[in-house]
């Protein structure tokens, strides 16, 4: 068939032709979409022409992902010029969504420099998906004041995206900024500064926020419900996840395994163990991250052995291979149990039969396993033979069990390489002044300690965390700041009686300052998961169980002081500390003291 001549009259149907053969066919596949294109040349119809260059550029944009991004370009660069806003638009997004940020910004910027085509309301919120995926807040401020300038700002669709951009960077701050000046805001905004504080460690305000946008009568979608689910476990709100949990099954979303994961990592984190266990029993469907999430939270509620038995049941289960996680959480379990040969078996294990090539996280476990069984020469040489840099949670991880094993001279070989790769953590600071008063080497704690001034480096104070009423109390050491500190305070001393009587003696090593033995055992009464528990003694129903979330690692005294309150006051309390959980009952510790 001779070609058709190019004119108007006869092109347009041409055009029409082509587009409803590409509407007839879908944009599903490639190869369909070769055909239609092969079909346009073999008729004659240049692929120069706008309209049929628009249409293959949007159908093959929205393939499946990855969409053949390069193959659009080729096709966007034939067509004649003007090119209108809707093909910048379109390549845009697909740069965006393939996460070709940099191919996004260069067609924005030969777009403005082309002179012919202005952005729209659709280019921004396009652009602004581009630089989320640079997580380069510098960037995004650049783009957000152009939005401005552009008459855009106002834009719901660039206002959240701006939202997304900022949480995304970690600059939650500046996302709530833009969230409180907006005058609508749709679910999608409540969404983006909600997961923004919870994925930026500050669940508090995630919850806050949550209960703000409950009070307008905004219903929350599954995304909502991730964040906060994710914002329970993370303080420990138990309550308020259980709530979450409850809303869930009334609107039906508790049948996706993806949100029942998220559950199951809740009641993990939240040291409900049962529950936990309960819920993992109860699912039709399974997958790998299911399992995993029980062995970890098995692992860090100090249940080793039992997540050894279910990881087990997991090697029978057909079509299921455990993962790089799995083993983390394996190795974790035999780390706090003390089974260190097993946990050179699981190692083992992990390469040979399965072809995990281990990663830092699993020999940073395998240190742990021998600092933690007081092996720490064993585990500098073991740091000494990793085939990879250790990185400086390695190293600290040597510093701290050098701190509770006492082996200055190894304490000061971590240290060194700590100073190296983060030199201005205070937590290195504490550890190796904690140490030096151990040992009663006071001017080397006040050398460390005049460090730390001349450095700028300031310790970060710990804190314990309880949830009463849907409400989270955050207790300090010596705290006095809560409504209820008379009454705490007299309960914290009838505690510190009662427990005397059982023979209480305060482990006055545990105060790391030169006073005297009188004024140390004073320091540790005020200790904050001893305040918090008080608080929880006079809030709360007799016999009823008590949670405490603490950001450091529990010291011995409390550690021992807790043991006894479980037994004196008949109360099941879980502390979550820094890297584990403790379950004391009847006056002993899930740990078993080994922690």
């Amino acid at each position: 068939m001779p070609p058709f001549p190019e004119t108007s009259v006869l092109l347009l149907p041409m055009v029409e032709k082509c587009v409803n053969l590409l509407q007839t066919y879908g944009f599903s596949s490639l190869k369909k979409l070769k055909q239609v294109h092969a079909f346009s040349i073999r008729h004659g119809l240049s692929i120069s022409n706008a309209e049929l260059g628009k249409h293959l550029v949007f159908y093959l944009v929205s393939l499946p992902s990855p969409p053949p991004m390069s193959y659009a370009h080729k096709i966007f660069t034939k067509i004649e010029k003007p090119i209108n806003v809707f093909v910048y638009n379109t390549l845009i997004r697909g740069y965006a969504e393939t996460g070709d940020s940099v191919s996004a910004l260069s067609l924005y910027r030969e777009m403005r420099v082309s002179g012919f085509v202005e952005p729209d309301t659709h280019t921004y919120p396009f652009l602004l998906k581009a630089v989320t995926k640079m997580a380069d807040s510098r960037l995004g401020e650049t783009i957000h004041s152009i939005v401005i300038r552009s008459g855009f700002g106002s834009l719901i669709f660039a206002q959240n995206s701006l939202l997304h951009l900022y949480a995304n960077c970690g600059d939650v701050s500046s996302a709530y900024k833009v969230f409180d000046k907006m005058p609508v805001k749709d679910l999608v905004a409540w969404n983006s500064v909600i997961n923004g504080f919870a994925e930026n460690g500050k669940p508090n305000e995630a919850l806050s926020l949550y209960t703000e946008m409950d009070s307008k009568g905004i219903k929350p979608d599954g995304f909502t419900i991730v964040s906060l689910l994710s914002a329970c476990a993370k303080i420990g709100a138990l309550a308020l996840g259980k709530r979450v949990h409850v809303y869930m099954i009334k609107a039906g979303l508790t049948r996706n395994v993806h949100t029942k994961n998220v559950l199951l990592d809740l009641y993990a984190r939240c040291g409900r163990v049962e529950e936990a266990k309960t819920l993992f029993g109860e699912m039709v469907e399974k997958n790998s991250v299911s399992w995993t999430s029980l062995i970890v939270g098995l692992a860090v509620n100090g249940f080793g052995k039992e997540a050894i038995e279910i990881f087990k049941e997991m090697e029978s289960e057909k079509g299921l291979s455990p993962c790089e996680i799995t083993f983390v959480g394996i190795l974790y379990a035999c780390s706090h149990c003390g089974m260190v040969k097993e946990g050179f078996e699981y190692f083992k294990r992990m390469r040979d039969e399965y072809e995990i090539e281990p990663r830092i996280e699993h020999f940073g476990c395998m240190v742990d396993l021998l600092a933690r069984a007081g092996q720490v020469k064993e585990a500098y040489e073991y740091i000494m033979r990793m085939p990879m840099q250790p990185n400086v949670v390695v190293w600290r991880t040597l510093l701290g069990a050098c701190t509770v094993h006492g082996d200055s001279d190894l304490a000061e070989v971590a240290r060194v390489q700590i100073l190296q790769l983060e030199p201005n953590h205070s937590g290195d600071y504490v550890l190796l002044s904690n140490m030096y008063a151990s040992e009663q080497r006071w001017s080397d704690v006040q050398k460390i300690r005049r460090q730390m001034l001349r450095d700028g480096v300031r310790k970060v104070p710990g804190h314990s965390l309880v949830e009463v009423g849907n409400r989270v109390h955050e207790f300090l050491i010596g705290d006095k700041s809560h409504p209820q500190s008379d009454e705490i305070y007299a309960k914290l001393r009838e505690m510190t009686e009662r427990l005397r009587l059982e023979g209480y003696v305060p482990r006055i090593s545990n105060v790391y300052v030169d006073v005297e033995e009188e004024e140390k055992e004073d320091a540790l009464v005020y200790h904050s998961e001893k305040i918090a528990v008080a608080f929880m003694l006079v809030s709360t129903p007799e016999r009823s169980p008590i949670r405490v979330v603490k950001n450091l690692r529990v010291c011995a005294d409390c550690h021992l002081a807790i043991k006894l309150v479980s037994k004196v006051y008949d109360r099941e309390i879980v502390v979550r500390d820094r890297s584990r959980f403790h379950h004391f009952k009847d006056g002993s510790c899930s740990c078993q003291d080994y922690w």
